[in-house]
C-alpha cells in the first residue's frame, strides 16, 4: 500500500495533464515527498502514460498522433539514435547531391566526372580515365588517351548514365553531343528524378528495418513500452527524412518542367 502511494506521488504532475476537465485527480497523503521505491520507475511510468496517451489521440480520426521524444542518452545501451538519425539524413544529402550533379537542364563538364566506368581492371569514374572538357555550349569532349583500352567502357558508360546522351568516339576521344533542351528532355529528367527519389526511399526503408531489428535483439532486457516508443521515434525519424525528399523532388521537378 504505501508502495503504491508514493507511486502515485510521483504520477501526480503527469496525471495533471491528460486528466479530464472537471474530475479531481487521486491525492497521495500530505506531507515530504518520498523517495521513488522499488517497482516504481519514473521513466517506465512516462513510457507508458505517454504510450496511453498517442494511442488515445490515435482513435481521433483525422488528429495528427502524440510525437515520441526519447532522450538518446536513455537508450544507449540499445541503440544509438543519433547514429540512426545521422544515416537516414545522408540517404538525403545524396539524394541532392544527386539532384544536383545529375539532373540538370544543362549539362556541364563537371556531370560527367563521377559517371562509373566498368573496366577489366574494376569500376572508375570517368574523371579518373579521361579528361573531360567544354569545347562549346552544344559539347563536351572526353580525352581517353592515357587510358585508350577503356575508351569503349567510357562510351558504354555515358550512353547508359540516363542524361539522354549519345556519345561518338573519334580514336581515344569521345565527343559528347548536348542535346536541345526540348520538353522530351525536361520531362525524361523529371522521370529520372522520382525513380532517383524511390531508389533513396528504399535506403532509407533498410535504415529504419535495420534500426527496428536492432531495438528487437533488446526486447528481453526492456520493457514492451520501451521497444514500442523507440519503434515510433525511428519511424518518425524516417517519415520525417521520406517528407524532405518530397519536398526535394518537388522542388527538382518544378526547375526541370518550368
Amino acid at each position: 500500500m504505501a508502495v503504491a502511494l508514493r507511486c502515485l506521488r510521483q504520477l501526480q504532475p503527469l496525471l495533471s495533464r491528460s486528466w479530464p476537465a472537471g474530475r479531481a485527480l487521486p491525492r497521495a497523503p500530505t506531507g515530504r515527498p518520498a523517495p521513488l521505491a522499488s517497482g516504481c520507475s519514473q521513466p517506465d511510468h512516462q513510457v507508458m502514460l505517454t504510450r496511453q496517451l498517442a494511442t488515445k489521440k490515435a482513435k481521433g480520426k483525422g488528429q495528427a498522433q502524440a510525437r515520441v521524444n526519447i532522450s538518446a542518452a536513455l537508450v544507449e545501451d540499445i541503440i544509438n539514435l543519433e547514429e540512426t538519425n545521422e544515416d537516414m539524413q545522408a540517404v538525403v544529402e545524396a539524394l541532392k547531391e544527386d539532384f544536383n550533379r545529375n539532373l540538370n537542364i544543362r549539362t556541364s563538364p563537371g556531370a560527367f566526372d563521377h559517371i562509373i566506368v566498368v573496366t577489366k581492371d574494376g569500376k572508375f569514374p570517368l574523371n579518373q580515365l579521361g579528361q573531360i572538357s567544354q569545347k562549346s555550349p552544344q559539347l563536351i569532349i572526353v580525352n581517353m588517351t592515357n587510358f585508350p583500352e577503356s575508351t569503349a567502357a567510357a562510351m558504354k558508360a555515358i550512353r547508359e548514365s540516363g542524361m539522354n546522351l549519345n556519345p561518338e568516339v573519334d580514336g581515344t576521344i569521345i565527343r559528347i553531343p548536348i542535346p536541345k533542351i526540348t520538353r522530351e528532355h525536361r520531362e525524361s529528367l523529371a522521370k529520372l528524378a522520382k525513380q532517383s527519389t524511390n531508389k533513396s526511399k528504399d535506403a532509407l526503408r533498410k535504415v529504419r528495418s535495420k534500426s527496428v531489428t536492432q531495438i528487437k535483439k533488446s526486447k528481453n532486457k526492456v520493457s514492451e513500452d520501451t521497444i514500442w516508443m523507440l519503434e515510433k521515434q525511428i519511424q518518425q525519424m524516417a517519415d520525417s527524412a521520406a517528407a524532405e525528399m518530397d519536398k526535394l523532388l518537388a522542388a527538382k521537378t518544378k526547375e526541370l518542367l518550368g
